[in-house]
């Protein structure tokens, strides 16, 4: 643990609290992605099923238990609780060609050829790309709630701070996870326009507003 990491996993969690929070508050789930919902739900079942074989400290079990039970708790207001308010029609990002590669590239590239491993590899490879359904549904609306917009810039800080973490790792321990650094690159860059747009607008009070 490092600060860069603890930092990481706090905005982790304020996203998580941002979203939650905003679907319970207003009762609605307009500007959010159900299919950027169901991978994260599937990118955290897969990287912490270790919970059932492995005990690392009491920490790192409450934080996956939070992240898996949040994830699905999300997808249960959206599909379930919520779901007359849940924008179908802008939400149709095709996730099959996000899982398979995904899944094709973790039985490729891995560090080795287990099944705890291969899960653990294809659930970074998904979390990589899993917010691109909601990009592409912001884009296609055009504009984005300042709520949502908060949630999104906690999301890809939490991000970047892991990238950071491996920056510290690799300088004071000389430990590095590649597959975890290039996922985690290319997630960063994805959020790259959001964070400009973010910045110069949402905090100066406008609504966010991407190209469509």
């Amino acid at each position: 643990m490092n600060i860069f990491r603890l930092l990481g996993d706090l905005s982790h969690l304020l996203a998580i609290i941002i979203l939650l929070l905003k679907i319970w508050k207003t009762r609605s789930c307009a500007g959010i992605s159900g299919k950027s919902q169901i991978l994260f739900s599937v990118v955290y079942t897969a990287r912490y099923l270790d919970l059932l074989t492995n005990y690392i400290s009491a920490y790192n079990t409450f934080m996956k238990m939070v992240f898996i039970m949040a994830s699905y708790a999300t997808v249960y207001l959206m599909y379930v609780k919520f779901k007359a308010t849940y924008d179908h029609n802008h939400d149709t990002f095709r996730i099959e060609f996000l899982l398979i590669p995904s899944l094709v590239m973790a039985l490729l590239i891995n560090h080795e050829f287990s099944v705890m491993e291969v899960l653990w590899t294809f659930s970074i490879y998904l979390e990589s790309v899993a917010i691109l359904p909601q990009l592409f549904l912001v884009s296609k609306t055009g504009e984005a709630e300042s709520i949502t917009s908060h949630y999104l810039f906690a999301l890809g800080s939490y991000r970047a701070l892991y990238l950071l973490n491996w920056v510290y790792r690799y300088v004071v321990e000389d430990h590095y996870e590649l597959i975890a650094i290039i996922s985690g690159v290319v997630q960063t860059v994805l959020y790259c326009d959001f964070f400009y747009l973010y910045i110069t607008k949402v905090l100066k009070g406008k609504k966010l507003q991407l190209p469509a």
